[in-house]
């Protein structure tokens, strides 16, 4: 062995490896044990690794690749590709970073408008104290659609003054399992808007939807996404991967993380989101009403404002639809009818290979007498 690490067969040892690519031992065992950096050779007494000088190319790409944050099953693609597809290879990627960081700064500001807004002290400038929220009203519309394809429909949708609601059945009784879901929500909207906590009469009255779901076979369910208005607050219930978003100074944000095999696979960093359609897994739920799976809804509390509107809507819509789009068209809609049938006839027009289920609110002042302006 010379002064440098290298062996009498021109070899280098891992720690002279690392120190010229730049990669630490542990790494490069690492990689070694997931055949990202295969060694040269392995001592079969030892199991000392050796690596050939020609392999310091790709070891540091690999460490270029990981600085950018690159996964480690994408950067094995990357390098098998030739110098050439390699390049676009790593140049959709940073264009993907490049729009996730754009989405995760617009979910950024949301969530500081959300947490100003419940701060019932901040002060302004002028240090007058800032006025009591407007009472607010919602007019809202909601609609389904059997799509192109499925024989049958089974999503479900509401919408009233104080209810937003969908829900996507799946297995032979997920129709009646989305409608039941629906009809445990409904009498919320006779309840009193100003008394008790939004969440938790959303999370019981889901809790009662999942109880009396059929799932013998762990095959039935449904998805469910609400919100619930209780003066200026809405509470937002979701399990499953339907969506809610909310359109807010021209921009449209998602509010709900979906409960899915591939959006699992999207977090873990082991699919991107543009393999996620044509997943093979792309319909599997890790959580559902009644599905066989435990009642684990995400719960949280919104605070609203006039002239936002709010989409729930299932995967037929958003699986087949850009945000882009359904931005467009939630701004440019007179009302919330208007809305739901343009967006069910974009999902047309994109093929409708799933049900299709949507609803509309959108927040305005209410007057002295309730109703809304």
């Amino acid at each position: 062995m010379d002064g440098n690490g290298g062996t009498a067969d021109g070899l280098l040892t891992i720690g002279a490896f690392a120190r010229a690519c730049r990669l630490s031992p542990k790494a490069l065992r690492l990689y070694d044990d997931l055949g990202l950096l295969t060694p040269d050779r392995v001592d079969p007494y030892n199991g000392y690794r050796r690596y050939a000088p020609a392999q310091l190319e790709r070891a540091r790409l690999v460490a270029l690749l990981r600085r950018l944050g690159m996964p480690l099953a994408r950067i094995r693609e990357v390098c098998e590709l030739a110098p050439g597809p390699a390049a676009e290879a790593v140049a959709a990627y940073w264009a993907q970073v490049e729009a996730d960081t754009a989405a995760r700064r617009d979910l950024a500001a949301f969530l500081v408008d959300q947490l100003t807004r419940k701060d019932h002290t901040v002060m302004t400038t002028s240090g007058t104290p800032v006025p009591p929220p407007l009472p607010l009203t919602m007019r809202c519309a909601a609609g389904t659609d059997r799509g192109l394809v499925r024989p049958a429909n089974q999503d479900a949708a509401y919408a009233g003054p104080r209810l937003l609601a969908v829900a996507d059945g799946c297995g032979e009784q997920g129709g009646p399992a989305a409608a039941a879901a629906i009809d445990a929500l409904k009498p919320l909207e006779d309840t009193d808007p100003a008394i008790g906590d939004p969440l938790t009469a959303l999370e019981e009255a889901a809790r009662r939807a999942d109880r009396a779901a059929p799932a013998a076979d762990g095959a039935t369910g449904c998805t469910l996404t609400a919100l619930l208005r209780s003066g200026s607050r809405l509470g937002l219930l979701h399990v499953g991967d339907s969506r809610a978003y909310v359109l807010r100074d021209s921009g449209l944000f998602r509010i709900t993380h979906d409960h899915s095999v591939v959006q699992s696979l999207i977090d873990e960093g082991r699919l991107t989101p543009e393999e996620a359609p044509s997943h093979p897994d792309r319909a599997l739920l890790l959580r559902a009403l009644g599905g066989g799976t435990e009642f684990a809804p995400d719960l949280q509390l919104l605070e609203a404002r006039p002239g936002e509107r709010y989409l729930l809507c299932t995967d037929g819509l958003w699986g087949v639809v850009p945000a882009d789009a359904m931005r467009d068209v939630l701004t440019a809609a007179p009302g919330p009818e208007d809305a739901v049938r343009h967006l069910i006839a974009l999902a047309h027009e994109a093929g409708a290979p799933d049900n299709v289920g949507c609803a509309v609110g959108e927040v305005r002042v209410a007057r002295g007498d309730g109703s809304g302006d």
